[in-house]
């Protein structure tokens, strides 16, 4: 299938899911996240999810970072220049939903994308060579392009891999997904 037609039927599958089943999911999504070799790093980079698209809770991978005492950076939008900041989640962080439903950090220490070791990477669907399709607006891929080459990119997903992805302009590669049954590497 081809990326709009993906993006319609994820977004589709994803609003058919009950706000139980989304936290069902996404703790055994953070459970399966526990099983690669990821947790010996140091500077780590989550989305926090929009409820109304209904995206995986990060709040359970949140607090097994948090848990394990590792340098989280959060992300701010900015619709105007599609890039984004790269905010460090401290304790007293505030955090408010944007005009466009995205919980997001009101300010705080931005940290550089190089410093990243393991990005969690949103997606709406991914295949099995890990290809992802975002939502078309180019903030990860412009994000992943800044960091290091051996930064490990995993995306979050409800859903299992397609066969491929139709189109030439792909999305930023990922190294690894994770469903709730499966990781896929790649």
């Amino acid at each position: 299938m081809e990326k709009a037609e993906l993006r319609k039927k994820y977004l589709k599958l994803r609003q058919s899911l009950s706000e139980t089943e989304v936290d069902d999911l996404s703790i055994k999504i953070a459970n399966k996240a526990l099983q690669l070799p990821i947790w010996d790093k140091t500077y780590y980079h989550i989305f926090l999810a929009i409820s109304e698209k209904k995206e995986v809770n990060t709040e359970f991978l949140l607090h097994i970072l948090q848990g394990k005492d590792k340098s989280i950076c959060i992300p701010k939008a900015d619709f105007t220049t599609y890039e984004m900041q790269h905010i460090l989640l401290q304790e007293n962080t505030p955090i408010k939903v944007s005009e466009y439903g995205i919980p997001e950090p009101v300010e705080g220490i931005t940290i550089s994308p190089s410093k990243f070791d393991v990005v969690f990477v949103p997606l709406l669907a991914f295949d099995t060579f890990g290809n992802r399709v975002g939502y078309g607006k180019g903030f990860y891929d412009r994000f992943l392009a800044q960091c290091r080459p051996d930064c490990i990119k995993i995306g979050l997903s409800f859903f299992s891999a397609e066969e491929k992805i139709l189109n030439e302009n792909i999305d930023f590669p990922l190294n690894s997904s994770i469903t709730p049954q499966k990781i896929y590497t790649f």
